[in-house]
């Protein structure tokens, strides 16, 4: 996007200028929550650090011990039930340092591997390699599964792939991305962006939704407005428009959301809980539900809305709720805890215990390796909240420069200012979900889209002519597999494990050529962008060397005439790199009727493993959020004319008005200043 100054603007004379920039002075000059102060926006970095590590250490106190009807209530707090839990501050001992947990170490070196490569957006292999180095000790569950691809040489996305990590619906992506979201203040769609890669590592479908959640909080969390009478039921309210209705996410946060709206007395939270228990995990097959363990997405998603919303804003409160909650309590804890901390700042958060036991020190060695020291030798820890908030201000700065605002680069460090540019793209009113990019993704997919307009998706494959069944635990002969959407949906809703395995030619032989060929057809014509094919494992032992294509040729059945396509692939295959996504971008988008692809195959075995076989429609362009309020790739005086002509709600408070106005003003005499400043 350009931008035009009053120097350099020669459509529009001075007097003109002038005149527009008087008449939107009816408002003060713009103040409001889309300009931030740097200082202030540090404070409430450090304040982060400081909530999510008291409230996880607090949490873990409860973890994984509670998970039934012997639920813990608000009166047994403090108490001994065998153990004792309370505060971590409030006990004889407190924490200096703050110990490294997975609540906080993957966000830690996610921080960690941005500001040392000077980047916003990690690639795969960044996140890969940053993973492999680090990130070796302390993992469980779905981070443990995506560790051990990674080590294998399989790069994020397909970390979190249904077809390769069967965890990839617990809770971890929810516990460490919600970082990302503290890069875009007031931009939920950038944050997003940023944020996609590293949440998709290690989750697919609905807890990729919980995840994406907690980043849209902690994106809006500067934007509340003022005086609202409930700023948390306000987040929850905005966070959940980025959900797509049907998801498995956006259910349990509609339950808790439903059940705090009911006159409620205090602890009212217990019943909700209660409630939350029969619903997901005592009775979930009642209504198409898994319950998947104590550490899985949903319940855990649903415990952190309920210590937000019953909270009402009070740490200690939130804390409590979140810790007495119970199944992985201390993971919505750790959320809820930062994110008050980044509302309210690090001064708020002193104002909740005794000042001398808010200790700032972090020991992130503790469960992560081959990190930098930023303290002295032998003091038993390597960072501090200070110094990580100080370390994060320059990619705050850069993602909001990049991402369509400004900042005051006469006044960086202790009073530099941000102005985050307009909600929606020009002003416009664009839907919270077109801004999230796996609801994009989804929306391109035929295998998806024409099952939920009631077609019909068909596979099939051709090799040799044995049959014999693949070895246990190597996929399965089931074509219908590589065409069930399941690796191209972000639909969100309940999954079938017994679909999600990939598809595996071995036992099949190959075609007198020495070929495999898989197909997908559809009942009515789509349009293919892009064919995407999606790899399964591979094997490189006595039972069975293969399970990968050494060429690819690709075809669409264009007329009812299979004819083969040109285009490029995104990346080679490898034989060396399983669960590969190749994305096979046609020359030209074509209107066909099914794809398929077919190709010589690999290793002694000569077989081949597919996890998906989709034709991508061409993709939805990402939204830009932007001052550019008419459209004409420009930011200057008409803009100013056209929101005068046509208000639009700019700063999202939802009114048009002369505040709105002021605030585009403020853009406007910033870019203003810097052409002066540059002498044009």
């Amino acid at each position: 996007m350009q931008t035009r100054t009053l120097g350099g603007h020669c459509a529009v004379c001075v007097p003109a200028l002038v005149s527009a920039l008087t008449a939107a002075a009816g408002a003060q000059d713009y103040a409001g929550q889309r300009l931030i102060s740097e200082s202030a926006y540090r404070e409430k970095i450090r304040g982060m650090w400081l909530g999510e590590c008291l409230a996880n250490w607090t949490g873990l106190q409860t973890e994984g011990r509670e998970l039934g009807p012997t639920f813990l209530t608000h009166d047994a707090w403090g108490q001994t039930r065998p153990y004792t839990f309370g505060f971590v501050l409030d006990y004889k001992w407190y924490f200096n340092p703050w110990g490294a947990d997975d609540d906080t170490d993957l966000e830690y070196t996610y921080q960690h591997l941005m500001v040392t490569q000077n980047t916003l957006f990690l690639t795969p292999r960044q996140i890969a390699d940053g993973w492999v180095l680090h990130v070796n000790r302390f993992i469980f569950v779905s981070n443990a599964t995506a560790r051990a691809l990674m080590g294998r040489g399989v790069l994020p996305p397909s970390t979190g792939l249904s077809c390769a990590n069967g965890n990839r619906l617990q809770i971890d992506a929810q516990l460490t991305t919600e970082l990302f979201g503290t890069l875009a203040p007031g931009n939920p769609g950038r944050a997003l962006e940023l944020a996609d890669i590293p949440i998709r590592a290690t989750s697919a479908g609905y807890a990729t939704h919980a995840a994406q959640f907690y980043v849209v909080l902690y994106s809006l969390a500067t934007q509340i407005p003022p005086g609202s009478p409930n700023k948390q039921r306000w987040l929850v309210q905005e966070g959940r428009k980025y959900i797509p209705n049907g998801s498995r996410a956006a259910e349990v946060i509609d339950f808790v959301l439903m059940n705090y709206d009911q006159p409620h007395t205090e602890h009212a939270w217990e019943a909700t809980r209660d409630a939350m228990y029969q619903r997901y995990h005592l009775n979930p097959g009642m209504n198409g539900w898994v319950y998947r363990n104590w550490f899985e997405s949903v319940l855990n998603l649903g415990t952190g809305v309920l210590a937000l919303l019953y909270g009402e804003g009070d740490y200690k409160k939130t804390v409590l709720i979140g810790t007495l909650s119970g199944w992985d309590s201390d993971n919505g804890t750790a959320t809820m805890g930062s994110l008050l901390g980044l509302i309210n700042g690090y001064a708020w958060m002193q104002t909740h215990f005794l000042p001398n036991t808010m200790r700032e020190n972090y020991w992130i060695s503790r469960t992560r390796d081959n990190l930098p020291d930023y303290t002295p030798p032998g003091d038993g820890f390597e960072d501090t909240f200070p110094m990580m908030a100080d370390r994060w201000m320059p990619m705050v700065r850069k993602s909001i420069a990049e991402g369509g605002g400004y900042v005051d680069t006469s006044a960086q460090g202790s009073g530099g200012l941000w102005l985050v540019p307009p909600v929606g793209v020009g002003g416009s009113a664009e839907p919270p979900l077109h801004f999230s990019p796996t609801w994009r993704a989804d929306a391109q997919s035929a295998n998806n889209q024409v099952r939920r307009a009631g077609g019909v998706v068909s596979a099939a494959f051709a090799a040799g002519s044995t049959n014999v069944a693949p070895p246990a635990n190597r996929g399965v002969a089931t074509a219908a597999n590589f065409a069930n959407g399941l690796e191209t949906r972000f639909d969100g809703a309940e999954e079938d494990d017994t679909t999600r395995f990939y598809f595996t030619s071995q036992g099949k032989g190959v075609a007198s050529d020495g070929t495999v060929m898989l197909e997908v057809t559809y009942d009515r014509p789509v349009t293919a962008h892009t064919i995407r094919f999606i790899e399964g494992d591979h094997f490189m032992d006595g039972t069975g060397n293969g399970g990968w294509f050494t060429t690819m040729n690709y075809e669409a059945r264009i007329g009812g005439v299979w004819t083969p396509v040109t285009g490029t692939s995104n990346e080679a295959q490898s034989s060396a790199r399983p669960f590969q996504i190749i994305d096979f971008v046609l020359s030209s988008p074509v209107v066909a009727t099914g794809v398929r692809v077919r190709g010589l195959a690999g290793g002694t075995s000569q077989f081949v493993t597919c996890g998906e076989l989709d034709a991508f429609d061409i993709p939805t362009p990402t939204p830009r959020q932007s001052f550019d309020v008419n459209g004409d790739g420009f930011v200057s005086i008409d803009d100013l004319y056209a929101q005068e002509k046509l208000p639009r709600d700019l700063d999202g408070n939802g009114a048009a008005n002369e505040v709105d106005l002021a605030y585009l003003k403020r853009a406007l005499r910033w870019n203003e200043r810097a052409g002066m400043i540059a002498g044009r």
